[in-house]
């Protein structure tokens, strides 16, 4: 990974951030992703795929989505055609494209469609176990010269979001209990 792109989620901790591949394969993310949406599942099979996530089963304890915007999946699938023609001989990238034509019939039905999109930011509701619902804004960005993309999540200054995304990174990956005892 370019050092500018480490440097980007070591400067930022007060911004949850990850960092895909060109199949949208989850590289590296900084604590505050973590505390967000929970430590990232073993890299074993489509376990740390954004697209797997969107289409058929995110992570267990993955914050529950309230809403998704359609345009966002439209992209997806756009990026996966983008590096199928781009990457023709990756058998990993080409094996995750055929299981989620088995498994998803709107991932299907975009990808037989020839559908061209473009990630746009987007509002994004997650329901969190610990902090409730968060209303999140999510930008893309780029970083130029590689496949590597940046998902950024970010709340509107003094919302309620804000202030439970300021719990959030206070209490990091750790469960509330609300037992109010020391062990």
């Amino acid at each position: 990974m370019p050092g500018g792109v480490q440097r980007l989620l070591d400067r930022l901790t007060g911004t949850p951030l990850s960092v895909y591949d060109a199949a949208w394969n989850l590289v590296t993310w900084n604590p505050f992703w973590a505390a967000l949406f929970g430590d990232p599942p073993p890299s074993r099979g489509f376990a740390r795929n954004a697209v797997w996530w969107s289409f058929v089963a995110p992570p267990a304890g993955y914050p529950q989505a309230v809403s998704r915007e359609t345009g966002h999946r439209a992209a997806f699938v756009s990026d996966l055609r983008a590096a199928s023609a781009r990457y023709p001989k990756d058998a990993a990238l080409a094996a995750l494209i055929d299981e989620l034509r088995t498994r998803s019939s709107d991932f299907t039905a975009l990808w037989d469609s020839g559908v061209v999109a473009v990630h746009e930011s987007l509002t994004k509701t997650v329901r969190h176990a610990s902090v409730g619902e968060l209303t999140l804004g999510c930008d893309f960005l780029a970083a130029l010269g590689t496949d590597l993309r940046i998902m950024a999540f970010s709340a509107a200054e003094g919302s309620e979001t804000t202030e439970r995304l300021r719990l959030l990174d206070v209490i990091g990956v750790q469960a509330l209990t609300g037992t109010g005892t020391d062990t």
